[in-house]
């Protein structure tokens, strides 16, 4: 995986401010992704985690500030250009296409490279053997885990350098959460891919990350290592349930 020719530098985000109409709802947020980390962003709800990301894969525009990947800056490039420089994103619903089956949903990934197919799909088989089982079924028909990994899957199948998740276990068996975020864990540490994620299940999704950010009222409340969140009682105490 990683043909990209992008530098290690990753993803900058610097002074972001966004919303929707009229209505700012991130202010002036910076944030920085590694290309070789996981970073975790976490909050209550309507802390504009979502804005965020949206904003960040091109899906609104970014009012102030600047977004670079790579060294490149992509503040107002389109979602189809981002993922051509190594961006994937796999929002939190309808993330897949239900009445297609696994392979079409993931021919339909690997759109930036059609010669690539086979190849890829080797290798997200290895990482998701579940989906190899079922490649003539039918997405709609899959278990909400299922259907996480074939949506996983296909943002894979571009060979992004950078993964950006919402939500990743959403909708998701509780007794499959754990495994949803190995296997992101997995795909970081085996095949180099930048990981950017938004995760209610705070501190699992911490104790698998680099990075933490806390945004608060779409502003960053607390930044830092990923094991010192954890361990900071306040960080605990107002965003991690105690």
């Amino acid at each position: 995986m990683n043909q990209h020719t992008q530098s290690m530098s990753g993803l900058t985000v610097r002074d972001l401010v966004t919303g929707y109409g009229d209505m700012e709802i991130v202010h002036g947020v910076d944030i920085d992704v590694d290309t070789d980390d996981i970073v975790t962003v976490i909050g209550p709800n309507g802390a504009g985690k979502s804005t965020l990301i949206k904003s960040i894969t091109g899906f609104i525009d970014v009012w102030e500030g600047r977004i670079e990947f790579g060294g490149a800056t992509i503040t107002d490039t389109r979602p189809d250009e981002r993922a051509q420089e190594g961006i994937a994103f796999v929002p939190q619903s309808e993330n897949v296409f239900p009445t297609l089956t696994v392979r079409e949903n993931l021919q339909i990934g690997s759109y930036l490279d059609q010669d690539g197919f086979e190849e890829q799909k080797r290798e997200v088989f290895e990482l998701f053997p579940v989906l190899a089982d079922r490649t003539t079924q039918k997405a709609g028909t899959m278990s909400g885990g299922q259907r996480q990994m074939l949506a996983l899957a296909r943002a894979l199948m571009i060979d992004p350098d950078l993964l950006i998740l919402d939500e990743p276990t959403a909708g998701v068996q509780p007794n499959l959460v754990e495994d949803i975020l190995d296997l992101i864990k997995d795909i970081n540490d085996d095949h180099g891919v930048g990981v950017l994620m938004i995760e209610q299940n705070a501190t699992r999704a911490l104790r698998r990350s680099d990075e933490g950010y806390v945004l608060a009222n779409g502003e960053v409340a607390f930044h830092g290592d990923a094991r010192t969140l954890l361990d900071d009682d306040e960080v605990a105490e107002t965003f991690l349930g105690g």
